[in-house]
């Protein structure tokens, strides 16, 4: 679409006046093959910064991810991300509720949420009931000899139950887990590359937090795509959270060498990897 291709060039014009949008191929040279290209997330503008300093080439058939209630807020920026970027869109918090039967549609959408509260990003963990007393009380509150649990310590106990560590709440590979990450297998099976964020989260220290199981799932899934950690530098100084102007500020991003599970390696440990692979590009 013509209209597309003009709006890319000016954003693209617009993207490198602000920011620079210096590519620096550090580890390995821009290729037309099939990647994941994996970064820190610092901005709501980071797939816009990354998707600038690719080639046109590999701008072509990489698909960045996007918060869909965020990307699609305006009719303006559903249609640049899916016309100009041909973002892959995502839930905030992974994904809408699981549904007990995996074939039946989902559940009709919850009121949207305050918005001046602070926005959750997205991630590719989904959400489950905390497990446990609080669970049945919330679920069964009239199941006889049971008495209802206070609202408070249900909700102290939901808590509990999202601070645990990231084995404790959901089991990968199963439905659950997958299905936050469907549209990333449905691109990476039609022979797209993906441009995503593993924090789930836009951080604001500087150094990325710890990386989600997103990432481990789609290289076992996709052995024979090149996985390519990237460093976003100073993006997140030309739109910091909460603004909606951006800032002239040089800006760039790192490709490093690419990784790969090794033999018998477990989730944690790989995902540590990638994590200091991508923060060891901050220097260089």
């Amino acid at each position: 679409m013509l209209l597309a291709k003009f709006t890319g060039w000016a954003l693209l014009a617009l993207v490198r006046l602000l920011t620079g949008a210096q590519a620096r191929w550090w580890g390995c040279p821009p290729k037309a093959e099939q990647r994941i290209y994996f970064a820190n997330h610092q901005s709501h503008i980071d797939l816009v910064m990354i998707w600038a300093a690719l080639p046109q080439e590999l701008r072509s058939i990489t698909r960045p991810i996007a918060a869909r209630d965020y990307w699609t807020s305006s009719p303006l920026k559903r249609w640049i991300t899916t016309e100009v970027f041909n973002a892959i869109y995502v839930e905030r918090g992974g994904s809408a509720p699981l549904p007990a039967d995996l074939s039946a549609p989902p559940a009709a959408a919850a009121p949207a949420a305050d918005p001046v509260r602070e926005r959750i990003e997205p991630s590719f963990d989904a959400m489950p009931l905390p497990a446990g007393p609080a669970a049945d009380a919330v679920a069964h509150p009239e199941e006889p000899g049971q008495a209802q649990l206070p609202l408070e310590a249900a909700a102290q106990a939901a808590a509990a139950q999202q601070a645990a560590p990231e084995a404790e709440r959901l089991t990968p590979g199963t439905p659950e887990a997958m299905l936050p990450l469907q549209p990333l297998i449905d691109a990476l099976q039609s022979g797209d590359s993906i441009i995503i964020f593993p924090e789930g989260t836009r951080g604001h220290t500087g150094e990325p937090q710890k990386f989600k199981s997103g990432l481990y799932t789609l290289a076992t899934m996709f052995p024979e795509v090149v996985l390519v950690p990237a460093w976003i530098d100073n993006v997140q100084r030309v739109m910091p959270k909460g603004e909606v102007v951006p800032v002239p500020i040089l800006c760039s991003v790192t490709f490093g060498a690419p990784i790969r599970i090794e033999d018998g390696e477990e989730r944690r440990p790989f995902l540590d990897r990638a994590r200091d692979a991508v923060i060891a590009l901050r220097d260089v």
